[in-house]
Order: structure tokens, then C-alpha cells, then sequence
């Protein structure tokens, strides 16, 4: 009788991207509890620096990179290169605007040409870019697992009511490159096959002090009755870059605490 697969992830590296924010910091931790030296990839060294200091375990990396600009991407790769070894590569992150590019959570009519490329950028084209370069050491390692960050509105309509009343906003670029990025995980798992597995797990709201009124609304429509936290999702995570799921690929995993089962 063969010993069933675990969790476990020690000697395997782990790359996180956007991996000192707030749920970056989370996802990271999850894979260093389960054994791994995770590479922390943000665009703020300093907090990579302290991610990576605050995780369990040692050997753990810090890695300041501008995911938007290519020479970023190639510091990212020549980086890990160097360290001759990627087992698991978390595409985590994610354009939330900036005061620089307006146009983004805005009403639609309002909403840029700028804005919407520069999220694709870093939610599509990054974790595309980051893949097909680093596909050698994900397949060298004989274990390879690509985890992507998609969300609900990847895979529906967004629930505009949700937000009446509210400064909140639901920008469209999010919704097709998320949803992009669910459908590039389903490309990957047949093109890296059978050495590379690739998935996506789908995030519903997390609490971050949103307006009440649309707090209220968005737990009325989740059957678990309640937003998630940045610790419902270690799990998936753990589970999808490891051996526990090694007949798994080319899933998007809803963790919504049943909201897109309407």
C-alpha cells in the first residue's frame, strides 16, 4: 500500500507575488507552516523584507520588483533563477489602482483606457510572462504547481446593487482579468502538462472595512452568511501546491463561502 499524499512542502520553494499584502502576507505564511522557503515578490522591499522575516521556518527571500515593468518581471526570474530552484510559483498580484492612473473603481463611463491595460498588465500579463519563464525550474523540480488568484467575478457578473449608496466601485478591467486569468489556468494545465500543474482558486469578498450597507448586502447573499478573511484561504492554497492534489489541474476553486452556488 502506497503512503497517501500530504500537505507537506518542505525542501520546495515557493514564489508568492504581491506577497506582503494582505493576503500575499497570509498565502505566504500558509506555505512556510507547511515546510517551503517562500520568495516574497512585492513592489515595497522593505515590506517583503518583513514578511519574510515574520514567516515560520528560514532561508526565505525578499524580493522588491515592479511587476508592471519588464525589467521587474526579469529581476523576478534572473532572481529566482539564481536560486536554482522553483517548485511552486503563487500568482497573487493584483492592480487595486492608484492615485496616479485614475479611472479605475470608478462608474463605467468613467473608466479609462489606462487603467484597464495597466490591470491587465499585472493581473494577466504578469502571471502569464512569470510562467512561461520560469516553466524550466517548475518542471525540473518534477513537481511543479502553479497556484493563480482569479475571483467570483471571474466567473460571474458583478451585482451592481451591491454598491448603491456606496463610494465602492467594480471596475470592469478587474472583472476580464480575472476572468482571463481563470481561462490562461486552463490553457497552462494542458501546455505544461504533465510535469506542471496549474490552478486557480476564486476568492469571494474579504472583510477590509468596507461600508456597512454593502457588508450587510453582500452576507444576505452569501449562503455562509458572513465576508471572508485572508485565513479562509490557506488552505486552497497549501492544498493546491501540494502533493495532496497531485490528480488536480486546470481547476478554478470557488472559496466563497457559496456566494456563485446561487
Amino acid at each position: 500500500m502506497t503512503s497517501a499524499p500530504t500537505t507537506d512542502l518542505s525542501g520546495r520553494t515557493a514564489v508568492v507575488t504581491g506577497g506582503a499584502g494582505p493576503l500575499g502576507r497570509v498565502l505566504s505564511d500558509a506555505l512556510a507552516s507547511a515546510g517551503a522557503r517562500v520568495v516574497v515578490v512585492d513592489l515595497d522591499e522593505s515590506a517583503c523584507a518583513a514578511t519574510a522575516n515574520d514567516l515560520h521556518g528560514s532561508g526565505h527571500v525578499a524580493l522588491g520588483a515592479n511587476l508592471l515593468d519588464p525589467q521587474g518581471l526579469s529581476h523576478v526570474v534572473e532572481a529566482v533563477t539564481d536560486l536554482g530552484a522553483c517548485d511552486v510559483l503563487v500568482n497573487n498580484a493584483a492592480f487595486t489602482g492608484t492615485s496616479g492612473v485614475p479611472g479605475y473603481a470608478v462608474p463605467f463611463e468613467e473608466q479609462t483606457d489606462e487603467a484597464f491595460a495597466m490591470a491587465l498588465g499585472l493581473n494577466l500579463t504578469a502571471p502569464f510572462s512569470l510562467t512561461r519563464r520560469l516553466a524550466p525550474l517548475l518542471r525540473a523540480g518534477g513537481h511543479g504547481s502553479v497556484v493563480n488568484v482569479s475571483s467570483i467575478y471571474g466567473l460571474v457578473g458583478p451585482n451592481m446593487g451591491l454598491y448603491e449608496g456606496t463610494r465602492m466601485g467594480n471596475p470592469a478591467a478587474y472583472a476580464a482579468s480575472k476572468g482571463g486569468l481563470a481561462q490562461l489556468t486552463r490553457y497552462l494545465s494542458t501546455v505544461l502538462a504533465p510535469q506542471v500543474r496549474v490552478n486557480a482558486f476564486a476568492p469571494g469578498g474579504i472583510a477590509r472595512g468596507q461600508d456597512e450597507a454593502f457588508v450587510e448586502r453582500y452576507e444576505r447573499l452569501t449562503p455562509l452568511g458572513r465576508m471572508g478573511t485572508e485565513d479562509d484561504f490557506r488552505g486552497v492554497v497549501t492544498w493546491l501546491a501540494s502533493d495532496a492534489s497531485a490528480y488536480v489541474t486546470g481547476q478554478v476553486v470557488a472559496v466563497d463561502g457559496g456566494w456563485t452556488a446561487w
